[in-house]
């Protein structure tokens, strides 16, 4: 068990967190949600020991050890692979060097022997027989090849990385595990194999993600930051989002009878008890559920902001027309001879194993850059609304926020740009601040007012959820779900592609595929899941030649 006592944290003058005392229990996974920049990475930096609070205390059960999900890549960069894994376990890992070394020692005495024999019996009731044939399963399941187990983690890709380190964090069955966005750069078959594991791990899980279905399968609580406080609720993620929601409306309907209220809160508890989808989570779920009372459900303070994408004119039947596009960036080969037709009313999903390529094509889509040959036709009749996933070069004008959005605006009108910014949380003195000084969150509200004021039957997203927070996200997928015209995007969270695309583009320098199917069927369909293989083995194959061999790089 973990557990604080009046956890305070402050910053200068800004106050994350005052007096917050709060149990996380063993064989539960709560999910820790808050708005950008309320604390939730702080919060897991202050429970695993990385940063000192302002005051309170952290309490750790004796003799339990907590796993952290490292975030910088290139810490381990000089240990080999199998070695990083083991030092998430680091008690086993230091009595494995000292042994090392010791054996190593060209003067080896009968102390040494002794200490020796000491470390044998150390090493065995920590399972360090046991451990190399672990990180080899786990870094299997994984994704990592086997003929990098012994490589050093410098000649890894970003992507093997990062699943290095997450089998670092799982590593021996730590007792309280601290996960901040474990399934960022991780593909589906690994993000389910993650969530399978956390369903079954028994001890205590703390995890921050931005990837609402992962929440869903995995979280028994949520672990809501709001006015420097932190509430428990039994729940998934859907469960505490509509649940809020409902309280929030019944409060606001105040001449409803109680007993009106409480049978609606019943019916409401009973749907999400018989829906869960796992045996462990249906179970604790359900028993925490059914002993829920209207009281014990609080409506969240947080805003969703007010997205909605329209346009005045609607295009025609052909919106583009992609043919034998090709594109090298720096002697690489990205995109070759792709060709695509795309119709009114398609919302695709593109996707790819390097980032690279689709950020290349939605520049090239964009007309932010030209192709090495090949051609992209728009329809006379289609306007386009651009969101790259770098957008560093739109704030550095040191303009407030309302002169910033009338850069863009055809309607100039300060009224107008105040009540616009106001929808997307800019509201007061907010929208007087200056564009040098957002955060990262806070652009991508800039971009996405930049898109709607546009008015384009056209949008173009390369992963907008990337900085946004969970109520911005949804806010955003409703708005894409409820768009009329055409939609090209890329996007991490699954929810997101599911329930906007309508289409399929999977593209590789060798290929591409092109389906119509929705995500989950695509994921799924025997032919599809042939076809993905074939493209995967000719880019192994192709790698292979030029001297790369890691299937997680392409």
């Amino acid at each position: 068990m973990i557990s604080t006592t009046k956890l305070t944290v402050r910053f200068g003058a800004r106050t994350l967190f005052e007096n917050v005392s709060i149990k996380f229990s063993p064989g539960n996974c709560y999910g820790l949600i808050g708005a950008n920049g309320s604390g939730k990475t702080t919060l897991l930096k202050i429970l695993s020991g990385e940063i000192e609070p302002t005051s309170g205390e952290v309490h750790v059960s004796k003799g339990q050890r907590i796993a952290v999900l490292k975030q910088n890549h290139f810490e381990f960069d000089q240990y080999r692979v199998i070695d990083t894994v083991i030092m998430g376990h680091k008690k086993l890992y230091d009595v494995m060097q000292e042994k090392e070394a010791l054996y190593s020692k060209p003067d080896f005495n009968e102390e040494d022997g002794m200490r020796v024999a000491q470390l044998e019996i150390e090493f065995g009731d920590l399972n360090g027989w046991e451990a190399e044939s672990q990180v080899a399963s786990l870094l299997s399941d994984l994704g990592i090849d086997d003929a990098l187990h012994f490589s050093l983690m410098s000649e890894l890709s970003g992507s093997e990385k990062v699943r290095v380190l997450l089998a670092q964090a799982l590593f021996d069955n730590p007792d309280i595990l601290l996960l901040d966005e474990p399934t960022n750069h991780l593909d589906t078959n690994t993000i389910a194999w993650v969530e399978e594991f956390l369903i079954n791990f028994q001890n205590t899980v703390i995890v921050v993600s931005h990837d609402r279905k992962f929440l869903d399968n995995v979280c028994t609580h949520m672990a809501d930051i709001d006015f420097c406080n932190i509430q428990l609720y039994a729940g998934n993620y859907t469960f505490w989002s509509e649940a809020s929601q409902l309280i929030q409306r019944q409060k606001q309907e105040q001449n409803r009878k109680t007993e009106e209220k409480i049978e609606e809160l019943k019916a409401f508890i009973a749907r999400f008890s018989a829906n869960a989808s796992k045996s462990k989570q249906a179970t604790s779920r359900k028993n925490i559920l059914n002993k829920l009372s209207l009281e014990d459900i609080k409506p969240s303070s947080r805003k969703y902001p007010a997205i909605r994408f329209g346009f005045p004119k609607m295009p025609g039947k052909e919106v583009l027309r992609i043919e034998k596009l090709n594109k090298s960036i720096d002697g690489n080969l990205l995109i070759k001879n792709f060709s695509l037709e795309v119709q009114k009313g398609d919302k695709i999903a593109f996707l790819s194993r390097n980032p690279l390529i689709l950020t290349t094509l939605f520049s090239i889509i964009a007309g932010e850059i030209e192709p090495d040959s090949g051609t992209c036709k728009w329809g006379t009749t289609a306007t386009q609304a651009y969101f790259p996933k770098d957008n560093t070069k739109f704030f550095k004008t040191n303009m407030n926020l309302i002169d910033w959005l009338r850069q863009y605006s055809p309607d100039q009108n300060i009224s107008f740009l105040r009540g616009f910014l106001g929808k997307m949380l800019f509201s007061g003195e907010e929208s007087e601040k200056c564009d040098t000084v957002l955060s990262g969150g806070e652009r991508v509200r800039c971009m996405l007012s930049k898109m709607m004021v546009a008015e384009a039957n056209v949008l173009i997203f390369d992963e907008p959820t990337n900085h946004l927070d969970l109520e911005a996200i949804t806010s955003l997928n409703n708005a894409l779900i409820d768009f009329n015209g055409t939609i090209f995007f890329t996007s991490q969270d699954y929810q997101f592609i599911q329930t906007v695309a309508n289409r399929i583009v999977e593209i590789s320098p060798n290929g591409w595929i092109n389906s119509h199917h929705r995500y989950s069927d695509y994921l799924v369909s025997p032919d599809i899941k042939k076809r993905r293989e074939n493209l995967l083995n000719s880019l192994i194959s192709v790698n292979k030649k030029s001297g790369e061999c890691s299937k997680s790089s392409l």
